[in-house]
């Protein structure tokens, strides 16, 4: 009997835990499906594109049919924009803050010109002046002895011995002995000596002390620094014979290389500030006096003279002076203005990025601009915006790299048109066929690439579909002698190729 009741005990607990296992089972199993079932749902929902090739798009994981690389997910085709345009681009809110992009709403102003400039300081050669020997002798002493001293009129600046200007103070004395009865003698005398730059003081002088003298004092009839010294104590010098080159220096110029594409822009009277590399944090300021109408051949730039006065002569010549020159272009009306950030260039192409207005999301949309003059941080916009709307400054390229992926149209595809692959069965035989081949698809308008593989036959194009198709390549092979799929190279064409290309038998 007890051994029956063991028993019966011992079944039901394997059958409470065989119903247990089921119970257990089903939780597990049952879960594993629901998040399986969730995981396809979510698969079927999105787009798979290739990083290679942005044009490629599928609804399911998969192979690259051109490059049999794994796909990738773009986004879920339920969490699209509410906007009815397909070639915008949308991001979310939190993309847009980790990009750090930003927009601006675009408007008209008087665009104004920033002209970059560099040049050197020179000295106003308008107050430059030359110490001469106003009769031919011998220095025997100088007061200057280097270059960069001060010279102040009335100074004395050499003694010079002169047998002629010895002469000259005799006949002085010989008319004065007959003055009252030639006084035009003794005024010639005197009229002598002043014209070899003695003074009035000298002369009388001499006159009072009745003695003349081989040696007399050169004085200064002009202020300034001394530039260049020419000559040594004890040289003989001619008469007119240069001394020292003097500079006032007070007033300057500042000579600058403008390149003949600024030129337009420049006039003279226009304010220029500039700035020292020598003295950090000070700008001076000046106008344009001349702009010289010809051209230096070589570096293509014309000179472009300020003058400026500089009074504490902290401007010394030869100082290199960076300028910057605003100038207001002359319209009919105000012009659409926009940052130069907001440019992307593909090329002789600038495209900028639109933010759609009827879409409370952030949506945008490529589109090409024509731009006019570059006014240094900003563009003029020909054509291709209006007032009012928002295009981006800030964060550009990653919008357009989003693009790409989606196989939108970008900065690379503008208008719809993508870069496209593609693979022609293209006739040829040698390395001279390969260059022909690769060459004349290149050659055309919107091909980026071509690569053409002798073993193959196949040439492997990547194309803008929005310039050109692989068609008008392979009707360009056959006319320079190569047979494709589509035409056949002209008798005549193939003929006259090199006998190592010639592939038909």
């Amino acid at each position: 009997m007890i051994m029956k009741t063991n028993k019966i005990l011992k079944n039901s607990v394997l059958l409470l835990i065989f119903f247990a296992g089921i119970f257990v089972g089903k939780l597990i199993f049952g879960g594993h499906s629901s998040t399986h079932e969730y995981t396809s749902e979510q698969a079927e929902a999105q787009v798979w594109t290739c990083s290679m090739h942005p044009q490629i798009r599928q609804d399911k994981p998969g192979k690259c049919p051109l490059c049999a690389m794994d796909l990738i997910p773009v986004k879920s085709m339920s969490s699209g924009s509410a906007s009815a345009d397909p070639d915008a681009i949308q991001l979310s809110d939190e993309a847009i803050a980790l990009a750090n992009i930003r927009t601006t709403t675009v408007v008209r102003g008087n665009p104004t010109k920033e002209i970059r400039l560099y040049g050197v300081i020179k000295p106003n050669e308008r107050r430059l002046h030359s110490l001469v020997a106003q009769t031919g002798g011998r220095i025997e002493t100088l007061e200057i002895n280097y270059a960069g001293e001060t010279v102040r009129e009335g100074q004395i600046v050499a003694t010079l011995y002169s047998p002629e200007l010895l002469n000259a103070q005799n006949e002085l004395l010989e008319a004065r002995k007959i003055a009252a009865t030639q006084p035009a003698l003794l005024d010639a005398a005197r009229e002598k000596l002043r014209r070899w730059k003695l003074t009035d003081s000298q002369i009388d002088e001499i006159e009072r002390s009745g003695k003349a003298s081989a040696v007399m004092p050169l004085i200064a009839d002009a202020s300034g620094t001394v530039i260049t010294k020419r000559v040594e104590q004890g040289d003989y010098v001619s008469q007119g014979g240069v001394l020292f080159d003097l500079a006032d220096l007070s007033s300057v110029w500042v000579v600058f290389d403008a390149y003949e594409a600024d030129l337009p822009y420049l006039k003279t009277g226009d304010q220029v500030d500039f700035t020292l590399q020598t003295i950090a944090g000070k700008t001076f300021n000046g106008k344009v006096a001349f702009i010289n109408p010809l051209l230096d051949p070589t570096t293509r730039t014309a000179k472009i003279r300020v003058e400026t006065a500089n009074p504490g002569l902290e401007l010394k010549p030869e100082m290199y002076a960076s300028a910057t020159v605003r100038t207001a272009l002359k319209r009919k009306g105000e012009d659409i203005i926009i940052p130069k950030s907001a440019v992307l260039w593909t090329g002789k192409r600038s495209v900028v990025y639109v933010r759609q207005a009827d879409s409370e999301a952030p949506v945008f949309k490529v589109r090409e601009v024509e731009l006019g003059e570059s006014l240094g941080g900003e563009y003029v916009v020909l054509s291709g915006l209006t007032d009012g709307e928002q295009i981006v400054t800030n964060g550009a390229f990653v919008i357009d790299a989003s693009a790409q992926l989606e196989g939108k149209p970008s900065m690379i595809s503008v208008s719809g048109a993508t870069l496209q692959t593609a693979s022609l069965q293209v006739q040829g035989l040698c390395e001279m066929c390969r260059e022909r081949i690769e060459k004349t698809a290149k050659a055309i308008f919107g091909v980026s690439s071509a690569i053409w593989d002798g073993n193959t036959k196949l040439l492997s194009l990547k194309y803008n579909d929005g310039k050109t198709s692989s068609d008008a390549v392979a009707k360009a092979l056959a006319k320079v002698g190569h047979d494709t799929e589509q035409y056949k190279a002209p008798d005549e064409v193939y003929n006259a190729l090199p006998d190592c290309c010639k592939y038909r038998k």
